[in-house]
């Protein structure tokens, strides 16, 4: 019999979850994740590791010491892994790796990807109603191409209900650290109000705290991002671009070494982002603005709104 008890303790290698600079409650995309992980913890009972990762220089020891360990999959969050993973992804090929908001192309690799866009788009469209100025911004944190889908999909639905409104946009910096500056993003929201802002939307991790603080505090409209953020300032937050990282954690742990390689894009017909409506925003949200959303949801949806 003591060899067939060595068989369950194969079958059951943990999962693992890398968290990215921003921490793991950084209320928002991280934050995200560790949600999704914990609600596969609850409905299993299971058990999992996880990372949190304090420099660059960790990435590939982090990953390399979790293959090692026989965790399976490895859930990682944030395009800053791509290129370690890309190279040690090779050296454990029994091993599943899924990254979030990346893609990798190797065989025991899932790359999930959102259609930031989409999701901002609605959320253009509900500050361009929300907006008494005409004038709305957009703080992004670090300054990359994944950002500027956020930014470009909120300046397009903007446009697309108010055309000679205006859009300020400012990111919070050029480094990881971006992620991680409330204070920045805070005289940021100062700056751009004193240019004639009134809603300011928020797609910088945790240097968003700080921006929807210094917008709550100066009586103006902010928009959250990732998680549901509506909660930090009920009646102060417009609404949040709620990407569906949670859920991608969860299925990815939930569907264990039996992860499906390839590329998954989570887009708003999917469910994958949204535009968070609850009791806390319930107040701003007229019944225009929501059927402003669902008519624009049904022409992206359905392709006459690219």
């Amino acid at each position: 019999g003591a060899c067939l008890s060595l068989m369950p303790l194969a079958a059951l290698a943990d999962p693992a979850l890398i968290f990215d600079l921003g921490g793991k409650f950084d209320k928002s995309f991280n934050e995200a994740a560790y949600q999704g992980a914990e609600r596969w913890k609850a409905e299993t009972g299971g058990s999992y590791k996880e990372l949190e990762m304090q420099s660059e220089a960790m990435r590939e020891q982090a990953l390399r010491r979790l293959a090692q360990s026989g965790a399976n999959p490895i859930v990682m969050t944030g395009f800053a892994f791509g290129e370690v993973l890309n190279k040690v992804a090779a050296d454990y090929p029994d091993t599943k790796f899924v990254i979030i908001d990346m893609v990798v192309e190797q065989p025991n690799v899932q790359s999930v990807v959102f259609t930031e866009e989409q999701g901002s788009y609605l959320a253009g469209i509900m500050a361009a109603q929300a907006s008494k100025s005409g004038t709305v911004g957009f703080i992004g944190g670090m300054d990359i191409p994944l950002i500027h889908k956020f930014e470009c999909g909120y300046a397009q639905g903007f446009k697309a209900a108010k055309p000679d409104g205006k859009v300020i946009i400012n990111y919070t910096g050029t480094t990881p650290a971006a992620w991680n500056d409330p204070v920045k993003g805070g005289e940021l929201v100062k700056a751009q109000i004193s240019q004639g802002a009134d809603v300011i939307y928020a797609a910088a991790g945790g240097t968003g705290i700080g921006v929807l603080q210094a917008a709550a505090d100066a009586n103006i409209l902010s928009i959250g991002v990732d998680s549901n953020q509506n909660h930090l300032h009920p009646g102060k937050v417009l609404t949040s671009m709620v990407k569906g990282v949670d859920n991608s954690v969860y299925e990815a742990f939930k569907a264990g070494a039996e992860v499906q390689p390839g590329v998954k894009v989570m887009d708003l017909k999917s469910g994958g982002v949204s535009v968070a409506m609850d009791d806390n925003n319930k107040a701003l949200v007229t019944p225009e603005m929501a059927a402003a959303v669902e008519a624009a949801t049904k022409a992206i949806e359905d392709g006459s709104v690219k």
